[in-house]
């Protein structure tokens, strides 16, 4: 018998509706993290928008083009968020993770 894809039971989780959050969906999965005691924002980076090489702070060789990897600034700096924007480094993914 084919496997059916539609969800059972009225198509509601946690029986709310909630409405998007277009600020979310622009900003992909941004999210903050705390590695040794400070806040970084973390913006995941997709294969085709890494349009220019970069290098990787964790480990000192390229982020290449086209390759998925991290953009990384503090969260919590004194100076701004724009400033914290202008500052923000390009991690491959694993070397953020040991990080």
């Amino acid at each position: 018998m084919p496997r059916s894809n539609r969800r059972r039971g009225g198509g509601k989780r946690d029986g709310e509706w909630e409405p998007l959050d277009i600020a979310r969906i622009r900003a992909g999965s941004r999210r903050t993290e705390t590695r040794r005691g400070v806040e970084w924002t973390v913006q995941p980076i997709r294969p085709e928008r890494a349009l220019k090489p970069y290098t990787c702070p964790g480990c000192g060789r390229e982020v290449g083009v086209g390759v998925a990897h991290v953009a990384v600034w503090r969260a919590d700096s004194i100076m701004g968020e724009d400033s914290a924007l202008a500052d923000r480094r390009h991690w491959h993914t694993p070397c953020w993770r040991t990080f």
